[in-house]
C-alpha cells in the first residue's frame, strides 16, 4: 500500500510541475493583455463584461477547490461577466504572483499573506475566506512519531515544505517551542517520507494527506494547528490594494460567483469530489473515495460554522479576525486588522444580494 500512495503523489507532483509551467505562461499572457480598466465593458445584452480573470490556487486541483469547479461548470463566473477563468494549480501562497501581476486573485492563508505584508510590505488584502478553520496539521503515525501535543514534537524530525515554513514556525512560536528543540527536515508534498520513517511528523492537511495516508492502512495521529494556538483563516481570497481601488465591481462579481459555487459545494460535497476527480483534476488520477471524504469533511468542519450560518459564506467575524491577528503576533508577524483585511466588498455583496446568505438547503 505504501508504494501505491507514494507513487501516486510522485506522479501528481511531476504533472503539477508541467501544468504549473504551462499555466504560468498563459497567466503571464493574460496579465500582459489586461487593460487594468476600472470600469467594466458592456456586453451586447447590457450586462457587465469583465473579460478574463486568473486565480492562483494554493494546491493541486483536488476537491479543495470544489466551489470553484461548481462556479465554473455551472456558469456562475460567466453569469457574473467573466469570459474565462484560469485556475492555476499550486502549491503556492500566491503572494508573489499577486505582487508581480501574474494573477488577479490568490487563494492563500492568513499567515502567509500576513508575513508578506509585514516583512515585505506587499500591498495585499484578504477580502474573504473559504475556510473558517484552517486545515493544517502535523501528521504522524501512532506507532512512530505519535505527536499528540505540541510538546511531542520536541526532539523529533518534522518534515516541512518550503511554502509552509512560516506556518510551521508560527506553530512553534505559539507553543513556546524553539526551532533548536527539534529538527526541521525540508521535504516536498509526498508523505511517503513519513510512511518510511524518514520524519516523525509531516506538515499536512487534515482534508488531504491525513486522509490518504490513513486510507493506505496506517494508524495516523493529527495535531491540528487551529486547535493548538493558530486559529487563523485559510483559503483566503486575497487580492492587491490596487485591484480593490480600480476593479472593485469586478472583484465583487467574482465573490458572487464564488459564493454560489461554494453553496453548491457545501450542499453536494460528493459532487464536488466527482468534479475534481473526473474533470478538473482528471490527469492527477485522484482517488474518488478519498476525495469524497475530504470534500465532505471540509464542507462540514472548515467552510461552514455558526458564524457563516448567521452571516454567509466567506465572512470573517470580528472575533475570528482578532484570533487570526493574535495567531500572527504569536509568530512574530505584526499586522493590524486594517493591514490584513478588507471585508467591505463582501459586505456590499451581501447587502446587494441578501439571498446569498441562505446557503443551507
Amino acid at each position: 500500500m505504501t508504494t501505491s500512495v507514494a507513487d501516486g503523489f510522485r506522479r501528481r507532483l511531476i504533472l503539477l510541475t508541467k501544468v504549473a509551467a504551462v499555466a504560468g505562461v498563459a497567466t503571464l499572457g493574460l496579465a500582459a493583455c489586461s487593460s487594468g480598466a476600472s470600469e467594466p465593458a458592456e456586453s451586447s445584452a447590457g450586462a457587465a463584461s469583465y473579460g478574463d480573470i486568473s486565480v492562483q490556487l494554493s494546491w493541486i486541483k483536488n476537491e479543495e477547490f470544489a466551489g470553484e469547479y461548481f462556479a465554473d461548470s455551472k456558469g456562475y463566473y460567466a453569469d457574473e461577466g467573466f469570459s474565462e477563468v484560469t485556475l492555476t494549480p499550486g502549491p503556492s501562497t500566491g503572494a508573489a504572483e499577486l505582487v508581480s501581476g501574474t494573477t488577479d486573485v490568490a487563494l492563500s492563508d492568513a499567515v502567509s499573506v500576513g508575513a508578506a505584508i509585514a516583512n515585505e510590505q506587499s500591498p495585499l488584502k484578504i477580502i474573504g475566506a473559504t475556510y473558517q478553520k484552517n486545515p493544517f496539521t502535523i501528521l504522524s503515525l501512532a506507532d512512530k512519531g505519535n505527536i499528540v501535543t505540541p510538546q511531542d514534537m520536541v526532539g523529533k524530525k518534522i518534515g516541512v515544505q518550503d511554502s509552509n515554513t512560516s506556518l510551521f514556525k508560527a506553530l512553534l512560536a505559539a507553543n513556546g517551542i524553539a526551532e533548536s528543540d527539534l529538527t526541521i527536515v525540508p521535504v516536498q508534498y509526498d508523505p511517503s517520507v513519513l510512511e518510511q520513517g524518514e520524519v516523525d511528523g509531516f506538515v499536512a492537511y487534515v482534508t488531504n494527506e491525513a486522509i490518504t495516508v490513513k486510507a493506505a492502512g496506517y494508524d495516523t495521529v493529527n495535531l491540528p494547528f487551529a486547535d493548538n494556538g493558530l486559529p487563523f483563516v485559510a483559503e483566503t481570497v486575497t487580492v492587491t490594494d490596487e485591484s480593490i481601488a480600480n476593479d472593485r465591481e469586478k472583484l465583487k462579481a467574482f465573490l458572487v460567483a464564488e459564493i454560489k459555487g461554494w453553496t453548491d459545494a457545501v450542499n453536494d460535497p460528493e459532487g464536488g469530489a466527482e468534479l475534481a476527480v473526473n474533470t478538473y483534476g482528471k490527469d492527477l488520477k485522484l482517488d474518488l473515495e478519498s476525495s469524497k471524504t475530504g470534500s465532505t469533511l471540509q464542507s462540514s468542519s472548515l467552510v461552514t460554522s455558526d458564524e457563516t450560518e448567521a452571516n454567509g459564506l466567506f465572512t470573517i467575524s470580528d472575533k475570528l479576525q482578532d484570533e487570526t491577528i493574535a495567531s500572527l503576533a504569536g509568530a512574530g508577524i505584526t499586522v493590524s486588522k486594517a493591514d490584513l483585511f478588507d471585508l467591505s466588498l463582501l459586505d456590499e455583496v451581501y447587502a446587494e444580494h441578501p439571498e446569498l446568505k441562505n446557503y443551507a438547503k
